[in-house]
């Protein structure tokens, strides 16, 4: 039920930027992670250079996609993460903004539009509730340059 109370108030708001200790008592536990997942960008690659309109391709080996709401073992969904710094908290829904771009229906490539200048692009699978898995599913981070 809380995890459910947590996903509409994050839902309502546009994803939750708080930032809460994990430990604190009444946060749902994260879902588990299965050994040896590998999540990574196809499309483009680190140090590609890219018009300001470009697609980018979700690679999953070891689980499945499923859209969000869809409590499947063994599956999640794709977020990607534009120009993000710091990591968002682990133990909450993953905030939906500019910098973090949900793909609740299980889409596995998107078109991004970007300003002139350098970015990096990073997946993170989240549960059927938007929150990262234990431990976190993640790409590695990579850098293009927008022309």
């Amino acid at each position: 039920m809380l995890r459910a109370m947590i996903l509409a108030a994050g839902l309502a708001t546009g994803g939750l930027a708080l930032a809460e200790d994990a430990t604190a008592p009444g946060l749902p536990p994260r879902t588990k992670a299965p050994a040896n997942v590998e999540l990574y960008i196809i499309s483009p690659k680190d140090g590609e250079v890219v018009g300001k309109e470009f697609t980018v391709r979700f690679g999953l080996k070891g689980m499945g996609v499923a859209p969000a709401g869809v409590a499947k073992e063994n599956t999640g969904h794709h977020h990607l993460l534009i120009d993000v710094a710091t990591s968002p908290p682990m133990n909450l829904p993953l905030p939906n903004d500019d910098h973090h771009r949900h793909f609740g229906g299980g889409q596995t490539e998107t078109t991004v539009t970007l300003p002139p200048g350098k970015h990096t692009l990073q997946l993170m699978l989240g549960d059927a509730l938007h929150i990262p898995f234990d431990p976190p599913i993640q790409s590695p981070k990579i850098t293009v340059e927008v022309k």
